[in-house]
């Protein structure tokens, strides 16, 4: 399908594919301007902020625009029931000169879209590291930062291509004071729209390849230039000599030898930035009709599968001795006091962490007794061991992991169910650095489709986790679930208290232990949480 006509105003042929992603990045050092006229040139004797990086101070999820406020955490599931990659995110390219109003556009888009997960990842934090020499230009206002070969296409398309699959990428901040890539980076996951922008964004191939829509912002030069001297006077501390030096020298020419020509390869071009709300509500529209073709009912697909198999071998159940079944006949009594039902239900994780630790890889080991005589044990054959816990019920099992687990980390993960399509929803995600390299025992007080743990457990090989070094540990699991995360990942030890045999119509464990976190937290019914009971999701 395609639209054929080339108008100005929004016209050009409009592709259709594509699924899933968010962030912030700012201006570049050719840059990205998006003031109105009114607002173009600094007042006499402003003061010049010192520090401009390409991040923006906003920490994510927020993402203001010019009437309201985005919460760009959160993503439905992008996998199949099968936890295969199923949707990509659909990236919109947005390519413009220095100072066009691309940022503009992104978020007239961002705000008109009404999507709660996008991501706007700038070209501008992908600039090549300068050697000696380069700096000494650039402090000169002498090197060429509108040039292609400025930036660092291999690393910015790679973080793309991961993006789009809705994998976790690192993030450069560059900085654009002292030219150079700031210390720590940003971690980013993906979401259901990435809105990519730069000035050279469509000057690579296989950048282009990765493009479902592609927008030219064209803005006159004259309109540009006094943007230009504005944000470079006003932000990074430069003098109005060294701006249109390097306006004459480089960027100029630059526009006119690379960006202007790729205009011909956008989609839909949109003249004067974000005051054309004719382009953008068209860009809007098919946006829209793009994530409608990629809704995914993961949950339900789950729920109608036919689990005939027995239970997998990767599934370990606490023995139930009398003491575990005294435990669970009073977590589950619905006539069981907050207290005891906390104190038991304590108990129960105590086990349940000490069972599961057994499954970690162990070697052998000589150790000298105070008697001086050697001693033949076992001791942990891995790196590290990191404890993940799926908010906010599996949050209480780790206190029962630190207790027998000296030095754990912790991680955490938010997945909510959507009251509207009964999906998960990613809402939050804080994990430790280098996870990639532990073993990671991941903790939810319940399971019943497995929904939220194939959530979990995608988020964790997203992060480059091994398969095999995930436990996925729970008070109480459905064969439904067992069978889902089993199928899904089979490589994943599922270790449990006990399984239950069915769900009711609500997808609820029968004869189950009720809403765990309810009861334990002393909350209503109620699955959703108010504003301010939750953490700010960082990603």
């Amino acid at each position: 399908m395609a639209l054929n006509s080339r108008r100005r105003l929004g016209g050009r042929r409009i592709p259709m594919e594509t699924e899933c992603g968010r962030i912030m990045s700012s201006r570049s050092d050719s840059g990205s301007g998006e003031d109105s006229l009114d607002r173009l040139l600094p007042p006499a004797g402003a003061p010049r902020r010192k520090s401009t990086t390409s991040l923006s101070k906003t920490e994510p999820p927020l993402l203001r625009t010019g009437t309201r406020t985005i919460y760009t955490a959160g993503r439905p599931p992008w996998y199949d029931e099968h936890g295969a990659q199923s949707k990509e995110a659909f990236v919109i390219g947005l390519c413009g000169g220095s100072a066009s109003g691309k940022t503009t556009v992104a978020n007239k888009i961002i705000e008109a879209l009404d999507v709660p997960w996008v991501v706007l990842l700038s070209m501008d934090s992908f600039y090549k590291v300068l050697t000696p020499e380069e700096q000494t230009l650039a402090a000169s206002n002498d090197y060429n930062f509108d040039h292609p070969g400025a930036f660092d296409f291999e690393l910015l398309v790679a973080t793309l291509r991961k993006l789009k699959q809705g994998k976790s990428v690192k993030i450069p901040v560059y900085d654009f004071t002292t030219h150079r890539r700031q210390k720590d980076w940003k971690n980013v996951y993906g979401a259901s729209v990435i809105i990519f922008e730069g000035i050279m964004s469509f000057a690579d191939k296989e950048l282009l390849q990765l493009l479902d829509m592609k927008i030219f912002v064209d803005t006159d030069s004259d309109i540009r230039l006094v943007r230009r001297l504005r944000r470079d006077i006003t932000e990074r501390g430069r003098d109005i000599e060294g701006v249109i030096k390097q306006y004459n020298k480089f960027v100029k020419p630059a526009f006119e030898q690379y960006i202007e020509p790729t205009m011909r390869l956008a989609d839909i071009v949109v003249p004067r930035g974000g005051g054309n709300m004719v382009a953008i509500d068209l860009i809007v529209q098919h946006v829209h009709s793009q994530l409608e073709e990629r809704e995914l009912s993961v949950r339900a697909l789950l729920a109608s599968a036919q689990q005939t198999q027995p239970l997998p071998q990767t599934l370990s159940v606490l023995e139930s001795t009398p003491q575990v079944k005294g435990l669970h006949t009073i977590i589950r009594n619905k006539e069981t006091s907050r207290d005891e039902f906390i104190f038991y239900s304590k108990r129960l994780m105590r086990l349940l962490i000490e069972h599961a630790l057994t499954f970690l890889p162990s070697q052998s080991c000589v150790v000298q007794t105070p008697q001086g005589h050697e001693y033949e044990g076992r001791s942990y054959n891995g790196k590290g061991i990191t404890g993940v816990s799926v908010l906010r019920a599996g949050e209480t099992m780790e206190p029962a992991l630190r207790a027998v687990c000296k030095d754990v980390r912790i991680g955490k993960i938010l997945i909510q169910t959507n009251l509207d399509s009964g999906e998960p929803e990613l809402h939050y995600l804080r994990l430790p650095k280098d996870i990639s390299e532990d073993h990671v025992i991941l903790m939810d007080s319940t399971v019943s489709t497995g929904a939220a743990a194939m959530m979990a457990v995608r988020v964790l090989l997203d992060h480059e986790v091994q398969e095999e070094k995930i436990v996925l540990v729970s008070l109480l699991m459905a064969e439904l679930g067992v069978h889902s995360v089993a199928y899904a990942f089979p490589k994943v030890k599922i270790i449990t208290t006990a399984v239950d045999k069915s769900l009711d119509d609500l997808l609820h464990v029968i004869p189950g232990i009720g809403d765990f976190g309810d009861r334990y937290f002393g909350t209503d019914g109620s699955d959703s949480w108010s504003d301010d009971d939750q953490d700010q999701p960082s990603y």
